[in-house]
């Protein structure tokens, strides 16, 4: 065939794969129904990269549930170079690959392993993926995740299959369509089918409708369809199960042999025709008769073929197939497949089989393909004789459904499982499966009670009540909603001799929500304390100690507890934690006045999401804009959160209203924040305890002090119960703001007390307050000071609108406030500054690809971007400007 008719779709490969060499490298979807010339396409572009390393996989039908199964394939001839990779990226590897045993590696990290495996092969590199629609899931992933990470390096990624399955729609799209007459009857002329008769040319190019391989398998007998009502794909098939059946018996079987091991490894097929008494010699038949070509591996003409070849023997003789298959398969070397194998040939009920692929699902999990390890459950479940056995795996393969978000499919497991007998311990897992698919789907408190009443049947319930109610903490605003949820947990909790730190949290939550601040303090005390043990290496739920070290005013223990946590994540490769752990350590950053860093840390969290596909509601974001002072972007976060979850009254957007419009002047639209924030606090709701600050302000500055009592007597009681520098401080502080009697004693105070903690930003905003203070009361010389020192650390840590704040002041005094130079590292992206910030500590170009995800070329393309910004031009002197 002359490939005349892709022109311009060639050239749009030639373009990517320029693209590459040029180290700008990128990924393409190629689309198109089959026989569409996808392959051929391919094949003839990458014909033309010499010198190139290629790198090539097809999904197939039959391995879709094999775990890495086409990944396997595209990296296995060039897997020794993982040698150089970090060590927690060339275990992660070695244990996908079954090279070595290892923990569960997540799928954000194998994708990571697999960039840094394509950067150390000679480049440029191209990978090629046919048959798209039938590549695992786990694959489907790491492709997902390299292919938007090489904008930088010299890497291709040709990527192919069926529209309707194909996926990868973020991605560049080529899609193929027939071709046209003219090019249709060069096609035909090519095959040497020009003299026959007019009329069946014309039938020949009307049926292939511009389908390659239709217009080269069509003939006038018996190649053609049937009828003209027949799809090209179904006639396709059709027409290679006709020739499938003129073969010899012997050469069927064999080709349905072949058509059952997908990886058209020539010594297995040996092995299992021997079983089978077959010669593989007939198989020289098929190829004589063009239907696949023999060498170093078996290669069907097209997976049509293949499906025909497999669906030409009876069901009873295919199960035959897979035994010998499997029989010929090392059970060291190669255990998923053989179990697959096995599981294919039986049919009845098998519970060696079911033990065998049960065996291969822990495997699975344990290489972090949780897809693959809930098909084998499946499957052994239905090869399972005992109900209660059988009940089991579906419950486990419907818990790894609800793990990948697969809700709809772990309700049809958990609908399968019910049917069967159920002992009360696995009713109580079904029941909390179900809740948990319905909390995910629908948010509602109904869900949310459910959860919590089904967590009180099963063995441990801490961690569910803790994200039950942590949950509605954060998002149920309803009034009196989060009382009666902890009254129910609190009944249900039992009780323990020697509590673990997840075991005082709740109970701290639960007081918190409950009682009044005095009474809760000791239960929140003994939480944070807990979570600031040297040798607790669990990161879960850290994020709810830190938080509550926010509400305690214990500026040191939030930041141990927070960077503990991302620590504890990033080393244990947590990443289900560490977005998280980072934005709550951002925040309480934010609070202490260091915005670069909140900014670098959020620029980290937001690479994770990206990378895994998710979206977080950006609570972290909008305080930190709203410190900041930029309202334009505050504003289109607020409006990402309540697209996202409906609603404006949130916790975290409550307390960063009142920030922003404090720092703004706007004193009446802070005190509304605030109020609807305490309205909801009396009704039972959670509200973030350092939002008393901003309604006292709110309520001082715009002349109704009183309105602010509540948040008076919650910092009152939380100084005198939990005497820390900031929680003291911040108590003289609104003293000041509300007694202008006495305001002066407790303005220094404040002040003094501030500049003992790391509480920057509320050292600054107390100087603010007490110059301004100070300028109303005519003592303008002394105003001078304060609103001098405030601006200057203000605009230092990027308050903008505080700073403006002082600024204004300064000039009522008859002062103009003193302009620091600009700082370079302004000129920066956050990610910029957070590569700028890790390169400066030390960091070498790998380690800081492996905290953002990306490969060290991308990193080294950011870090010439930085340098030509700050106008530098080596390491040493990025450590100097940071």
């Amino acid at each position: 065939m002359q490939f005349v008719a892709r022109a311009k779709e060639l050239q749009v490969l030639a373009a990517l794969t320029q693209g590459a060499a040029d180290g700008a490298g990128g990924a393409i979807v190629v689309l198109g129904e089959p026989g569409i010339g996808k392959s051929t396409l391919i094949e003839t572009a990458t014909a033309q990269l010499a010198g190139w390393t290629i790198l090539r996989a097809d999904g197939t039908e039959f391995e879709r549930d094999l775990p890495y199964a086409a990944l396997h394939q595209l990296c296995a001839p060039v897997i020794e170079a993982r040698a150089g990779l970090p060590e927690v990226q060339r275990q992660a590897l070695e244990s996908v690959f079954g090279l070595a045993a290892g923990t569960t590696p997540s799928p954000l990290l194998v994708g990571l392993a697999v960039l840094g495996l394509l950067n150390e092969l000679p480049q440029p590199v191209c990978c090629v993926v046919d048959d798209l629609q039938w590549i695992d899931d786990g694959t489907r992933q790491v492709l997902g995740f390299v292919a938007r990470r090489i904008a930088a390096e010299g890497i291709a990624m040709i990527l192919a299959g069926r529209p309707d399955g194909a996926g990868f729609p973020d991605l560049p799209q080529l899609p193929l369509t027939g071709l046209d007459e003219n090019d249709a009857q060069a096609l035909l002329r090519t095959t040497g089918r020009a003299g026959l008769d007019s009329a069946v040319l014309d039938r020949i190019l009307a049926e292939a409708r511009g389908n390659p391989l239709a217009l080269l398998e069509f003939g006038p007998e018996p190649g053609l369809p049937d009828a003209p009502r027949t799809g090209v794909v179904e006639a396709l098939q059709a027409g290679f199960a006709r020739r499938v059946r003129r073969l010899p018996t012997a050469t069927q079987e064999l080709l349905a042999l072949a058509a059952a091991e997908p990886v058209g490894d020539l010594g297995l097929l040996r092995r299992a025709a021997k079983r089978l008494d077959l010669n593989p010699a007939a198989l020289a038949a098929a190829e004589d008769d063009g239907l696949l070509t023999l060498g170093p591996r078996l290669r069907f003409r097209h997976p049509l073929v293949r499906a025909a070849a497999y669906d030409a023997v009876t069901p009873g003789t295919r199960r035959t197939l897979h035994a010998a298959l499997a029989d010929a398969t090392d059970d060291q070397i190669d255990p998923d497949r053989r179990a697959w194998h096995r599981a294919h040939a039986v049919i009845d009920t098998d519970a060696e089989v079911a033990a065998e692929l049960t065996r291969a699902a822990e495997r699975t999990q344990l290489r972090g393909d949780f897809a693959s390890a809930a098909a084998f459950l499946e499957r052994a479940a239905d090869l399972t004789p005992e109900p209660a056995d059988q009940t089991t795996r579906l419950l486990a393969a419907s818990r790894l459904r609800l793990k990948l978000g697969a809700f709809d499919r772990a309700r049809e497991l958990l609908t399968e499982a019910d049917r069967r007998p159920l002992d009360a311990a696995q009713r109580a897992e079904a029941r909390l499966q179900t809740a948990q698919i319905d909390v995910h789907l629908t948010r509602s408190p109904e869900a949310t009670a459910a959860l919590v009443a089904a967590a009180g049947e099963v063995d441990d319930p801490t961690g569910t009540y803790i994200e039950a109610f942590s949950s509605a903490m954060f998002i149920d605003r309803f009034p009196g909603r989060l009382r009666q949820l902890g009254v129910r947990i609190r009944a249900q909790v039992p009780p323990r001799d020697h509590p673990r730190p997840s075991d005082l949290l709740l109970d701290a939550l639960l007081d918190q929500a409950m009682l009044p601040v005095a009474d809760a303090v000791p239960a929140m005390r003994r939480a944070v304390d807990a979570f600031r043990t040297p040798d607790l290496a669990d990161p879960w739920w850290m994020e709810l100690a830190c938080m509550m070290a926010l509400d305690l005013h214990d500026s040191e223990a939030t930041d141990e507890i927070a960077a503990r946590q991302v620590e504890l994540a990033r080393r244990q490769s947590a990443l289900a934690i560490l977005p998280q752990a980072l934005k709550f350590q951002a925040i309480g950053k934010t609070m202490f006045g260091r915005f670069a860093e909140a900014e670098a840390g959020l620029a980290e969290a937001n690479a994770v999401d990206e990378a895994a596909g998710s979206v977080s509601l950006a609570f972290a974001d909008v305080i930190l804009a709203a410190w900041r002072g930029n309202a334009e972007h505050f504003d289109q976060l607020r409006s990402s959160i309540h697209d996202r979850v409906g609603r404006d009254e949130l916790v975290a957007a409550l307390y960063a209203t009142a920030v922003l419009r404090n720092g703004l002047g706007d004193y009446t639209a802070a005190l509304e924040a605030a109020r609807t924030a305490y309205a909801e606090r009396e009704r039972g709701s959670y509200v973030v305890w350092p939002l008393a600050a901003e309604y006292i302000e709110a309520a001082a500055r715009a002349g109704q002090p009183a309105e602010a009592t509540p948040a008076v007597e919650q910092l009152e009681a939380l100084a005198r119960t939990n005497p820390t520098p900031w929680a003291v401080a911040q108590h003289h502080l609104a003293q000041a703001l509300i007694d202008p009697a006495a305001a002066e004693v407790h303005y220094r105070e404040a002040i003094d007390l501030f500049a003992q903690t790391d509480v920057r930003a509320q050292h600054a905003r107390a100087r603010l307050a007490y110059g301004e203070w100070l300028r109303r009361g005519g003592r303008r010389a002394e105003a001078r000071v304060e609103l001098q020192a405030a601006h200057e650390s203000l605009t230092a840590m990027g308050a903008a609108a505080f700073a403006e704040r002082a600024a204004r002041e300064l000039s009522a005094t008859g002062q103009r406030p003193r302009r620091e130079g600009t700082n370079p590292l302004d000129q920066l992206t956050a990610q910029e500054r957070l590569i700028a910030t890790q390169v400066a500590g030390g960091a070498t170009s790998k380690e800081v690809a492996a905290t953002l995800f990306l490969s060290p070329r991308t990193i080294d393309t950011h870090l010439r971007n930085i340098f030509r910004k700050l106008d530098i031009t080596s390491r040493r002197q990025l450590r100097e400007v940071i």
